[in-house]
């Protein structure tokens, strides 16, 4: 079993210690009414936006997502709130020391020991969600399972879904599309954009994501025979409909988003294998962007 696989298959643990834990981390986290920027790289952007879409729909402030190289620098926060598994990304680590001094900063890393400690002002560590692979399965969704419960939004739920997502077989005739698009609405706009990356991180699948109505207005056109379309949430009125009508293949995410993304992670370690891939090895990346000075 590959390390992609191990960690992916932990992560109902990891969520259930997360949401244990988020109380303990009050006060390093965004509070009501603050105007936060939430900030990432990759696979942590995608969660970035997930959370950001989260909190303000919840109420509790103006939140917005960013990359860590494009942060508008001119554009005032009460806090950053920085998502990094190594703690050693370049880009994030620019950011916070800009704004040191200025603008309060958060870091939630699965790493203690690394620069990130020094840069922030604040810290929350989830070290045993940390990973050996290069490709980011449980650490991301163990921090978006650590700030849906400092919003009020994780339940037992969602843990019982990340079982049954893990025990329950893949549609038929998935893994042999040639082609995948994943759908959200809202905070799942994030998470389908996760979904499309991590496909093309371990089985060099040609994916895409959208917001589902977006979709319709133009990305329908390559939906064929041969090719699946998946909506993480709850999807717009007869879209399943129209999608079905070009022969695609429509999967309806039944489940909580968040457990729907473990089975794309699945079906991303599916594909490799069939295309005798290693998802441990995936092509040109690395465990953390460092850039050289």
């Amino acid at each position: 079993m590959t390390h992609v696989e191990n960690e992916l298959n932990s992560q109902p643990e990891c969520w259930t210690r997360a949401a244990e834990q988020a109380g303990r981390h009050r006060d390093a986290l965004p509070e009501p009414g603050e105007r936060v920027a939430v900030v990432g790289c990759g696979t942590s952007y995608f969660m970035a936006q997930a959370v950001a879409a989260l909190r303000e729909g919840a109420g509790q402030g103006e939140t917005d997502a960013f990359a860590a190289s494009e942060f508008p620098h001119g554009r005032p926060y009460d806090r950053i709130l920085a998502l990094t598994r190594s703690g050693t990304t370049t880009e994030v680590l620019e950011l916070l020391g800009r704004v040191r001094g200025r603008t309060r900063t958060t870091a939630v890393t699965a790493d203690p020991a690394t620069p990130v400690v020094s840069a922030a002002d604040a810290l929350v560590v989830l070290d045993f969600a940390d990973e050996r692979s290069v490709v980011q399965t449980r650490f991301a969704t163990t921090a978006l399972t650590l700030l849906r419960a400092h919003l009020g939004l994780h339940s037992d739920t969602v843990v019982a879904d990340a079982r049954t997502a893990l025990a329950t077989p893949l549609p038929e005739g998935l893994v042999e599309c040639r082609q995948f698009t994943f759908l959200g609405r809202g905070w799942t706009v994030g998470l389908a954009n996760e979904a499309g990356l991590k496909m093309r991180e371990a089985s060099l699948a040609w994916t895409e994501a959208y917001p589902a109505m977006e979709y319709r207005h133009g990305p329908i056109s390559i939906s064929t025979g041969g090719t699946a379309t998946w909506m993480l949430g709850e999807a717009p009125d007869g879209l399943a409909g129209q999608v079905r009508a070009t022969g695609a293949s429509w999967i309806d995410g039944g489940l909580d988003p968040l457990a729907e993304l473990v089975r794309v992670q699945r079906l991303a370690v599916a594909v490799a294998a069939a295309r005798g891939l290693d998802p441990d090895r995936p092509r040109h990346l690395t465990r953390s962007v460092i850039l050289a000075p």
